[in-house]
């Protein structure tokens, strides 16, 4: 088990992480799109643009997004690609409650759809999707490992993964400002909207055990992708990950 596994989002809770995380999800589902666009100043939109750009135009018609959450990367995705169908996956029900809305307003629900499910046992066959992105969600992944293999295994030969996550900026003097605001403005800034104490404390946490960079891609390397790569965001604050089956 890594670090990143065994950070808890509530330390006296008794129940384990899968659990945690879902209750902490549906606890902030209704301030989540707000505080997410406004504590990374809108530039969380500009890093799912980007990560959209890697899956290829052609053949991708059939996506599963995982840790779907409120449905904003399935939505860029469909803006981008035009896919037929984008499955999202989340395990609160408060987050996919809220997606399952945006969706609706924008007259998507035949094309996006939303079911609960967790990402280390995803109910789908093998080879069954052109491509799996997952924004912002496999920090949270109680085994990593299991769920990295999981996404590969559901993918068609030569399907695309694509991974956008927070990593850690690693040099003067960006790492001594990211450091102070994700400790300290972020999550004083995350209690007052959300009234979770613990959700925007857990969220620099998470980032801070998280394996980013070459470790990550070793990870997916050690499930079975190819053709794997990193591209690191506005100073190495979250990073693209590639991989192909």
């Amino acid at each position: 088990m890594n670090k990143a596994e065994t950070v808890l989002p509530y330390k006296d809770s008794d129940k384990g992480k899968k659990k945690q995380v879902a209750e902490m999800f549906d606890n902030i589902a209704h301030k989540y799109d707000f505080l997410n666009h406004f504590l990374s100043l809108n530039i969380d939109k500009i890093w799912r643009k980007k990560s959209i750009k890697f899956l290829s135009r052609e053949n991708t018609k059939n996506i599963l997004d995982v840790a779907t959450g409120t449905g904003d990367f399935a939505i860029q995705i469909y803006k981008r690609l035009k896919p037929e169908k984008i499955i999202g996956i989340d395990i609160s029900k408060g987050m996919l409650k809220v997606g399952e809305e945006k969706v609706k307003k924008k007259q998507l629900s035949e094309i996006i759809t939303f079911e609960e499910g967790d990402s280390e046992n995803l109910q789908f066959p093998d080879n069954h999707f052109d491509a799996v992105t997952v924004a912002f969600g496999v920090r949270n992944f109680e085994n990593l490992k299991k769920g990295i293999s999981e996404m590969f295994r559901v993918l068609k030969p030569n399907g695309e993964l694509i991974v956008l996550e927070f990593s850690r900026p690693e040099k003067f003097p960006i790492k001594q400002l990211y450091n102070f605001y994700f400790k300290n403005i972020l999550p004083t800034i995350g209690r007052i909207f959300s009234k979770d104490t613990s959700a925007y404390t857990y969220l620099p946490a998470s980032v801070n055990a998280f394996l980013y960079g070459d470790k990550f891609i070793q990870k997916m390397k050690d499930a079975g992708f190819k053709n794997t790569k990193e591209k690191k965001l506005t100073f190495g604050i979250s990073s693209i990950y590639y991989g192909k089956k």
